[in-house]
């Protein structure tokens, strides 16, 4: 990497404009500033004999303690204070300029409460409240739902564009971290909205409001965390066949929620069966890889919730043209089409790794990830995801 000699500085050649600099180190606001950073943080971890799993390069671990890492935020996970605050001076020692902030109340954002039940409580009222403040929705009412369900949203390309006093895709984009993080509730709506970021239109802005409307009743929701033993990998997957057809899923850990999503499909569905298909596909991308991993930090003796002599995980799907198709995979006319793709998960489930079960559609928890619902209902599901 070479730069231009900033103004000021002077060299033995007559003419130092001919001439560049050569780097020898990583400067702030290079393209490869994050990488640089990546790699010599894992290198000081591995010098006090931290490893990395092969599934998750975030995740480090050393005998009976864990660290995860966003970007330059970490948590240390042990079972003893002294060992930890030991590492840090190790870590510090090593030359990282590392802060310890006791235990975390308050990481990325999210605000962690140990409840008076052992249970925690995840939650983001500060990043709700400046999304208030954007929106600036002033005494309007509030909504018990995130979406109209009398209203599906499309391009409305006779509607008069979005001129609003917020800028659109930064509230979209503030949406996206607050359900992807705590929020699971709105992501069918924040899934539609983004959807027209490009081009909006004025009833896209006001389901933006829509939305704000409903999380300033909210405010105080975030998700519980109340593990249960009993309990293994569990998957919750659904589809909207429609044209280009959503998938939504929801994937459970010892009772908690870990992984959820609310995506479109990439491929244009003939048939709910096929729809609903792709969408376990889909959901199980995420599953395989969370199993690998609980599997390898079992092998390196962590204490790990599971109740079953090998890992496995439970898919629960409320279509039987999927879920038949799934447990005895078989050439049809009507089937054969499905990209290959799609089918990668067949041989856990011949091996027993991976479990279907039907469920009723009522009780499909991610129903809520792919349309909207009445208030009851939405409710009902989202106490089964969120615990509230």
């Amino acid at each position: 990497m070479y730069m231009e000699l900033p103004p000021g500085i002077k060299t033995k050649h007559e003419n130092s404009k001919d001439y560049v600099l050569k780097l020898l180190a990583n400067l702030y606001g290079q393209k490869q500033a994050g990488q640089v950073w990546n790699q010599y943080m894992v290198d000081k971890l591995r010098e006090i004999d931290f490893q990395q799993p092969l599934i998750d390069e975030c995740v480090f671990y050393r005998d009976d303690i864990i660290f995860i890492v966003y970007v330059d935020d970490g948590l240390f996970f042990g079972s003893d204070d002294d060992t930890l605050s030991l590492i840090i001076k190790k870590l510090r020692y090593s030359g990282l300029n590392i802060e310890d902030q006791g235990h975390p109340a308050d990481y990325v954002g999210v605000n962690i409460r140990k409840m008076r039940d052992s249970t925690y409580k995840f939650t983001q009222r500060a990043l709700i409240d400046a999304i208030i403040d954007d929106i600036n929705i002033g005494d309007s009412y509030t909504k018990p739902v995130p979406a109209k369900v009398t209203l599906q949203l499309h391009a409305f390309r006779d509607s008069p564009k979005f001129q609003g006093n917020f800028n659109y895709r930064s509230a979209v984009g503030k949406f996206n971290y607050l359900g992807q993080t705590t929020r699971p509730d709105i992501m069918y709506a924040v899934h539609q909205v983004s959807k027209y970021s490009a081009n909006p239109r004025q009833e896209h802005g006001d389901a933006i409001v829509y939305i704000v409307k409903y999380l300033k009743a909210t405010r105080h929701i975030g998700f519980r965390f109340k593990p249960d033993a009993s309990k293994g990998f569990q998957c919750c997957c659904d589809a909207d066949f429609a044209g280009n057809s959503s998938s939504g899923w929801v994937i459970f850990y010892a009772a908690c929620p870990v992984i959820w999503a609310s995506k479109l499909q990439s491929q244009v569905a003939l048939s709910t069966t096929k729809a609903e298909y792709i969408a376990m596909s889909m959901a199980l991308r995420d599953v395989i890889p969370l199993m690998e991993l609980i599997k390898e930090m079992r092998e390196h003796k962590f204490d790990i919730v599971n109740t079953q002599p090998y890992m496995y995980c439970k898919v629960f799907e409320d279509n039987s043209g999927a879920l038949e198709l799934a447990r005895l995979p078989r050439l049809h006319p009507r089937t054969k089409h499905i990209n290959v793709c799609y089918h990668h998960f067949l041989e856990h489930v011949r091996k027993g790794l991976i479990k279907i079960f039907p469920v009723d559609t009522k009780d499909q928890i991610a129903d809520t990830l792919t349309k909207a619902f009445a208030q009851n209902d939405f409710v009902r599901h989202r106490k089964l995801m969120c615990g509230q």
